[in-house]
This record gives C-alpha cells, structure tokens and sequence, in this order.
C-alpha cells in the first residue's frame, strides 16, 4: 500500500478509503469485519463512515459494526484514520439534522458511543447546512478539538465558495478549519474539475471521491455478472444515457488489458488533487479486486484516450467555459 498526507497535515493516510457504507445494509457484521480486517492487513489504514449508514431504521447500525470490530481489540484503533460524518437526520424534532452546534454536538457523542472510541479522527460534515452561520460550526467543532473527541475537521459535498468561506472564518479565529473535501468524483463525473478542486488545491484540503465506479457503471457493467446490480433503474438508467462510452470504455479496457474498474479508480489516483478514493465492497472478492490498482501505471496516451471517451468541463473555471 502507498501513503499520502491528508491535505496540508502531517497525516498519512493510505491511497485506498476504505468506504463501510454497505456494511449493514448489504454485508453483515462477520463479513464487514472480515474485509476490514483484510483491509488493514493489506496497509489500508483510512477507514470512512458516517452516522446515518445503515439508512432509515437502522441509521447508526454501520458505526455499531465498526465499534464492534474496534472493540476486538488488538491495536485496531491505533492502526486506522477513522472518519465519519454528521449532519443527516438522526432522530425527530427539529434540531435533529444540520450544523447548529446543537447537533454536532449530540451527533458526535453518539457517534462515539456507537463506534466504541474516545475520538473521531476526522469529522467531516457531511452537507451544507445553510441555516448555520460559519461562527457557530467553528464554535462546536473547536470545541470537540479542544476536548480531544475530533482531531481534524472536513467537508462532504461542498460547493467550492463554501470551502473558500469556511476556511476565511477559519483563519480569523486562528483554527486550522477544513482539511479535506469528500466529494462524487469518477470518469463519467467531472464536475469537481470546475471549482471544488482548484479550492482544494488553493487552500490545501486533500480530495476523497466518492463513487470511484460511478455507482457500477465504469465498473465493466455491459458485462457485469451480478443481475441485482444490473437490474438497478438507477444503473439502467445510466447505461442508456451513455452506452455508446460505456461500450467505447470496456472496449479500451479490453485494449490494455485492465478491468474496467481498476481503470477507473487509477485514473483518480493520477489526478493532482485526490487522496484516495473511497472504495465500498460489498463483498470481500470486491476488495481483493481492487488490490492490484495500487501498480496499475497509466501512461499519457491512455490517460489522453480515457479524456476523449469521458471529457471532462474542459478544465478550471472560468477557462472552461470563457476565453
């Protein structure tokens, strides 16, 4: 495994996320902690959740199972990044969801409690919140930092002058403020490329994508054996919006002698900005899958190739779309 600083720290994390969303609702308790303990032997030491995985009833149920696997002891929580997120609805009434420092501050507290630790490596928010005021966030989060439950701070799904504004608030109260952006991220998603990412690069926030595989489809879905993934109207969707890439995509993935979805996720690691990208198995054949992307070299011509089948917005704002 190879390793990175997380933004503008002196923090390593590992090239792979290792994303737990499907732990819960897809893979079991046995299983979840099977993969992550397979991921941890293979150097993935960056592990990411959030508070509301498991969704609707079972909301908090992924952060249980990964404090299950933290309480087995064995120098688990010593060895491993762990992230997780607030922000999302997760109990009734009207400070239940959002950035008010009422609710970070539950959420965290319960967040601990469920993931069975002390402290949250990285909290990141996990939206917008439009209603709370950046003297308000920076408030509670110090807070959390000064008492030692969180010990670096980030974003999920930030517009780039959201970034840009959080981190001038940062500056005036002398905080270190955002260190990362989670963010969608893939070939066939490249809005990013506009503004979040030169924000990133500006303020010095590493980059994690989330949906490597654009949900299954860059991931050799023309033919993907798994019928319940196929069958998804969201993946049908996708792949009558764009067959005639998807199809020039495999075709060149057959070409160079790569799985399509290895392609995808070391396109991501060639690009500036991004950390790591979030992989989220299901399965622990998924994970071994994704293994080998770590030596997958892609030279200028491929690279070059992969541009022309999924053009990005054609560079930074507002080149992109002005003189």
């Amino acid at each position: 495994m190879k390793y990175t600083r997380l933004g503008r720290t002196a923090l390593k994390v590992s090239r792979f996320c290792l994303g737990t969303m499907n732990f819960g609702p897809h893979t079991d308790e046995k299983d979840s902690h099977a993969i992550m303990d397979r991921a941890l032997e293979e150097g993935i030491n960056f592990f990411d959740t959030a508070n509301v995985y498991g969704w609707g009833e079972n909301k908090g149920r992924t952060e249980k199972i990964i404090g299950t696997w933290l309480a087995q002891g064995g120098g688990r929580r010593e060895k491993i990044v762990l992230a997780t997120k607030c922000y999302g609805e997760m109990w009734e009434g009207p400070n239940g969801k959002g950035l008010s420092a009422y609710h970070i501050r539950r959420a965290c507290e319960d967040s601990l409690r469920r993931l069975q630790t002390d402290h949250i490596d990285l909290y990141q928010m996990h939206h917008i919140d439009r209603t709370a005021p950046w003297e308000e966030i920076w408030q509670a989060m110090e807070q959390l930092v000064r008492e030692g439950k969180v010990l670096y701070v980030s974003s999920s799904n930030f517009p780039a002058w959201h970034i840009a504004e959080g981190q001038g608030y940062a500056r005036e109260r002398h905080f270190m403020g955002l260190v990362c952006e989670q963010g969608l991220y893939n070939l066939r998603a490249r809005s990013v490329e506009l503004e979040v990412l030169p924000a990133c690069e500006r303020f010095g926030l590493g980059f994690i994508p989330w949906s490597p595989l654009d949900g299954g489809t860059l991931g050799g879905v023309l033919k993907d054996s798994d019928k319940d993934r196929r069958g998804r109207e969201q993946i049908q969707k996708r792949i009558a919006d764009s067959r005639p890439q998807i199809e020039k995509y495999e075709a060149f993935c057959d070409e160079i002698g790569h799985p399509p979805a290895n392609v995808a996720l070391a396109w991501l690691l060639h690009q500036k900005v991004v950390t790591a990208p979030i992989i989220g198995p299901r399965t622990m054949k998924q994970l071994e899958e994704a293994l080998p992307v770590m030596d997958l070299k892609l030279d200028d011509a491929a690279l070059k190739r992969l541009d022309e089948i999924w053009p990005g917005p054609g560079g930074p704002a507002p080149e992109a779309y002005s003189w």
